[in-house]
């Protein structure tokens, strides 16, 4: 079962059988854990910091390590795989996954905890470029491609919801350590199955591995989506502005190394199609947007609303009904519409989502806010859908987890993004509207003047009547921000859902017949 293609078969494609849908599943376990793994520590690291000690720094970085190496060494894992196996990656992947749930399961200390979350980051990066390229190879025929990544995007982005949930109920029952032991039967599962059902394929045309390439494409990610981050929960200060300008410089050095490079680890040239350059940036858009919106809800339904950590966690799947059926009528309907043109409807159906939203306020019945965010996640995974399609297919075969990997890049740029820009627009907002509340407080109550879980924690010092004002007026300060963030996510939405037909509709036309990505997707800039 191995092979080494060097480019989409000549004639007729072939059409998947039942060894490849049940493939297909296989592939969708490992997704699954990964995407999961970026949330499955939200409520335990309470636990976690009472039974190690972990100081408020510590916590941050045991929450936050997995995603900043995920993103630094994705580009790195699809690169790779082209050269020593799609499925011999996926299983090493697995493996070390594995290996790091268990060491983080029983870490002795914060900083062991931390190193083994950061092992897990590197596994997470060999399996989700290896599984969106197998699916490129399994699924030769592009309407059953376009099913199959409909089913590989609603699993990925279901995942992040069903971490904060499988958390909760985990540590209803059990320690801490159980969020990541329930990795290991999947992983072990996976390397049984994959030998069985999965083929093997890599480029022999590859070339060596480019190291420095490597080195300085984690370089430019690094500092990128860590002065993003870091700068939503501090301010952009002097410190994060550097690290976003230090992350932009190495960049441009990865850009020019691999303009240079003999065999390069990014093949430059993917990006003078409009459709894959194009969509790229939509789904920078879309990611933007989902993350951002994210950040708002968390806190609306926690601080605002007052509910549990698992009671929010729980309401928040709800939207996930949308998601679950926009993603397979998306790419239905791409058989048959122009697909530019249903990514922007997409645009649209989030925007109308942004736009509900902004109307919230703190007595609106849960229904409103539901309806929005259900809205805005249908309406972008419908969009991601097809642009995991497009990218996938846009590309020869040898290339796919390449092009995985820097939509996934893209994605998490996107979310760093949402989180720095729509976090700091309601930040900035809420600071100005609570200021007046805080006029003749202690000294030490200023730091409600922060965040809204910090004059939650003011108020509670407080006796009781000034308590209450105080956290009425935060909450209050918090909604007329979440307000301004989803008018302009709502504004940036709009815009997108009447560019993207308007730019991509020539170049992502689909032939009535049902022709191959390849053949309408080459068209240069």
């Amino acid at each position: 079962m191995t092979s080494t293609d060097l480019g989409p078969a000549a004639g007729a494609p072939r059409r998947a059988g039942r060894r490849e849908w049940v493939g297909l599943g296989v592939l969708a376990l490992p997704l699954l854990l990964v995407s999961m793994d970026v949330s499955v520590l939200y409520f335990a690291v309470p636990e976690i910091s009472r039974d190690l000690g972990a100081t408020a720094t510590q916590q941050l970085w045991i929450l936050d390590v997995y995603g900043f190496v995920l993103a630094g060494l994705l580009l790195t894992m699809g690169a790779l795989g082209e050269r020593v196996g799609r499925r011999r990656l996926l299983m090493v992947g697995a493996f070390a996954f594995g290996a790091a749930s268990l060491a983080a399961a029983y870490a002795p200390g914060p900083g062991a905890l931390i190193a083994a979350r950061a092992v897990l980051a590197v596994g997470g990066a060999t399996l989700m470029p290896s599984t969106a390229s197998l699916v490129r190879h399994m699924f030769e025929d592009p309407r059953q491609r376009t099913t199959a990544i409909a089913i590989w995007t609603g699993v990925m982005t279901g995942g992040v919801s069903l971490g904060p949930v499988l958390s909760g109920l985990l540590l209803e029952h059990f320690w801490w350590g159980s969020v990541f032991l329930v990795n290991l039967p999947v992983m072990a599962l996976l390397l049984l199955l994959a030998p069985v059902l999965l083929p093997e394929y890599r480029n022999p045309a590859a070339g060596r591995f480019d190291l420095l390439g490597s080195l300085l494409s984690l370089g430019a990610v690094l500092p990128l989506v860590y002065g993003m981050k870091n700068g939503a929960v501090e301010g952009f200060g002097a410190a994060q502005v550097a690290w976003v300008c230090a992350g932009l410089l190495v960049g441009a050095a990865f850009l020019l190394r691999q303009r240079r490079a003999a065999h390069p680890m990014l093949d430059l040239a993917m990006f003078r199609g409009r459709g894959f350059s194009g969509s790229i940036g939509v789904n920078t858009v879309t990611m933007f947007a989902l993350v951002g919106h994210a950040v708002f809800v968390t806190q609306y339904l926690q601080l605002v609303l007052g509910m549990s950590p698992l009671t929010a966690a729980l309401w928040s799947l709800l939207p996930s009904v949308g998601v679950a059926v926009a993603a397979p009528v998306a790419g239905a309907v791409s058989q048959k519409v122009n697909r530019a043109v249903v990514m922007g409807s997409g645009l649209a159906v989030a925007a109308a989502g942004f736009a509900v939203m902004s109307t919230v306020q703190l007595d609106s019945p849960l229904v409103l806010p539901m309806v929005g965010a259900g809205l805005l996640a249908a309406g972008l995974v419908a969009v991601m859908t097809l642009v995991s399609d497009v990218v996938i297919g846009s590309v020869s075969a040898p290339r796919a987890g390449v092009a995985a990997a820097v939509s996934e890049t893209s994605s998490e740029l996107g979310g760093a993004l949402g989180i720095a820009v729509l976090g700091s627009i309601g930040a900035a907002v809420y600071r100005r509207t609570v200021e007046p509340a805080l006029a003749g407080l202690p000294t030490g109550a200023q730091a409600a003047h922060e965040s809204l879980a910090g004059a939650l924690g003011t108020a509670g010092q407080l006796p009781a009547a000034a308590g209450r004002e105080l956290a009425g007026a935060a909450r209050q300060a918090f909604v007329d921000g979440f307000h301004v963030a989803a008018l302009t996510g709502t504004a940036l939405l709009l815009l997108a859902a009447v560019l993207t037909p308007v730019l991509l509709r020539s170049v992502l036309a689909r032939h009535a017949e049902g022709a191959a990505p390849e053949a309408t997707l080459v068209e240069a800039a």
